[in-house]
């Protein structure tokens, strides 16, 4: 960093009569000084256009027990994803051998493809889909989920839509109705649903299918996210609407459900996985109708066929897991917004 020199009175002065100015009269010594003061206004300018300023970086210790505590975090992090990953490197690696190498496989072995029988790789996979059919199971989870999706969104969308926009008598009750019923397990309307789709609605043979689907439709939890969704959603663009002079429908159609694209995908999300994993209530309704059962239903039947390797099970499973993934993986970012959303007034 460069230092204002000063400099003698000596000097200043034979400075001063190299510039033809005298000190002693008055009107020369105010020459002098604003000289002076140019000089000094001159040397700070060129201080501040050179100075250089060094930002050293402090590094501020850890100390030891917050370290422990990260390596502890990040060990327990590594063992959480050993437990989750570890399993299906299991599944993917049995259901690409036969049953003698998936017997003989030890150690990290039993993780590893069978890479040594390229020729017999998918073996599993093409009997479990052509001898077992497992692909008609699966296009039948396809239909019903896809179904029960667009009235699962339209019904609860709806009922959300009213519970979070209007006022009417008995509105609390309701709303505390659908709290409550949340955290009533599913299993415990079982059997009255089964008594309802049988006995008062009378389905028989295929038309049990819709027995299958119209549980799936109403689910508390997709009315409670809609809710809360739409409760975020401000109030302007309805009236803008209103003054346009479209109704309740048309701004639900219109409005509310186009700015509502995160919590759509969402419930779609957990509507397909719902359908798709259902076993328990299909087998019920459906165990007479093999051609009509979901992939879930099948799978079950699988692996109770005598000789069924491990490998075309594993492969079974391989097969049945793949669109839950996809469809995931897929709307993983809309889920993560969909439930932030959701949770700004819960």
């Amino acid at each position: 960093m460069n230092e204002l020199e000063l400099i003698s009175e000596e000097e200043l002065s034979e400075s001063f009569e190299d510039e033809g100015i005298d000190l002693i009269g008055s009107e020369n010594q105010s020459d002098g000084n604003r000289l002076l003061e140019e000089q000094v206004r001159i040397e700070r300018s060129n201080e501040s256009a050179n100075a250089v300023y060094d930002y050293t970086p402090v590094s501020i210790p850890k100390n030891r027990k917050k370290i422990a505590l990260d390596v502890l975090w990040y060990a327990a992090g590594i063992v959480l994803s050993l437990m989750f990953v570890l399993p299906i490197l299991y599944m993917l690696a049995v259901s690409t051998k036969s049953e003698a190498a998936a017997n003989q496989a030890t150690g990290i072995m039993l993780l590893l493809p069978d890479f040594g029988n390229l020729g017999t790789f998918f073996d599993n996979y093409g009997k479990v889909l052509t001898e077992y059919g497992i692909w008609r199971n699966a296009l039948n989870s396809f239909i019903y989920a896809a179904i029960a999706i667009v009235l699962n969104i339209l019904v609860n969308g709806l009922a959300g839509y009213v519970l979070s926009k209007f006022k009417f008598p008995g509105k609390k009750f309701f709303t505390f109705i659908i709290l409550f019923l949340i955290i009533v397990p599913v299993e415990t309307s079982i059997i009255p649903l089964y008594t309802i789709v049988t006995q008062i609605l009378r389905l028989k043979r295929e038309m049990l299918v819709l027995g299958v689907i119209l549980p799936a439709v109403i689910n508390i939890f997709n009315i409670f996210l809609f809710m809360q969704f739409f409760e975020s959603i401000p109030k302007d663009y309805e009236e803008a609407a209103r003054i346009d002079g479209a109704g309740n429908i048309k701004i639900f159609f219109r409005i509310i459900l186009p700015l509502s694209k995160p919590i759509v995908a969402t419930v779609a999300v957990f509507c397909f996985i719902g359908v798709w994993n259902d076993y328990l209530w299909p087998m019920m309704l459906l165990s007479g109708y093999k051609d009509l059962l979901p992939v879930q239903a099948t799978l079950q039947m699988i692996q109770s066929i005598q000789g069924v390797t491990q490998g075309e099970v594993m492969a079974s499973l391989v097969i049945t897991s793949i669109p839950i993934f996809i469809v995931y993986i897929a709307a993983q970012k809309y889920i993560v917004q969909g439930f932030g959303s959701a949770g700004l007034k819960m």
